[in-house]
């Protein structure tokens, strides 16, 4: 079946100046353009758009997407398995936090008693299950079983207090990712590897510089991994991270 933009459109529940913009930046190309100067598109076509919307869902930027989709290795079903393994994840972290707050209403109202440590178990579990969501099948694959769940077992176990200083570091590797944006100084590179190593600490079982070196490779391997920064801190933000560890450690 074919559609016009306006019937694509409104199928999708997107705007047309949407898929217009998706043709502009060599995303989502219609089918055809009918003499009469009409943007057609086909079944490939809506397939392609159902992936990009689901990439869209899970927060992956439109470079990214576009580089994702216009891989040769790109298998739409295993994409479609992998959507549906992060859905259910975010499944899984909206119940937390649901859960998390109908027992706070409740300790509010005076009906049960809530530990310091239990008003903060939702927030480590969505941690978790955000990891999982964008990077559970990368990592696993670099890292291996074991040590991801270590590594899971870690953050469900950190204090109220670890949570915080995680917290506190990812707030502050942003900032000095932005501040190098300006330009970058040998102080600047040192105290980016110095609160991304840090940061890391808590998650990890233990430290390797190997490891470090590695997990900043697939920051750029990666165009979600990438993402995740230069959404954070603006373009280039992942090679500004992966290049002042690998200078502090080569």
């Amino acid at each position: 079946m074919e559609y016009t933009i306006q019937k694509l459109a409104t199928l999708a529940g997107v705007s047309s100046r949407t898929l217009r913009y998706y043709d502009e930046i060599g995303l989502l190309k219609p089918a055809r353009v009918s003499s009469n100067g009409y943007r057609i598109y086909g079944q490939e076509q809506v397939d392609l758009l159902q992936q990009i919307l689901f990439y869209r869902e899970m927060e992956v930027s439109l470079p990214a997407i576009q580089e994702i989709l216009e891989n040769p290795k790109f298998d739409e079903k295993e994409a479609l398995k992998k959507h549906y393994a992060e859905l259910l994840q975010k499944e899984k972290r909206l119940k937390w936090l649901i859960a998390t707050v109908e027992k706070t209403l409740q300790a509010k109202e005076g009906k049960i008693t809530m530990s310091d440590q239990e008003k903060f178990e939702a927030f480590k579990a969505d941690l978790i299950s955000q990891n999982e969501e964008k990077f559970g099948t990368e990592i696993r694959e670099k890292y291996g079983e074991e040590i991801i769940e270590k590594s899971n077992h870690k953050v469900a176990n950190m204090s109220e207090a670890n949570y915080q200083k995680v917290t506190q570091l990812d707030a502050r590797l942003s900032e000095l990712l932005i501040m190098m944006q300006a330009g970058v100084t040998k102080d600047l590179e040192q105290e980016v590897f110095q609160t991304h190593k840090a940061w890391l600490s808590y998650f990890w079982p233990s430290y390797s510089e190997e490891a470090h070196l590695g997990i900043v490779e697939m920051y750029l391997a990666d165009p979600r991994f990438t993402a995740y920064y230069d959404d954070k801190a603006g373009a280039g933000a992942a090679k500004l991270l992966h290049d002042a560890v690998q200078n502090e450690l080569r």
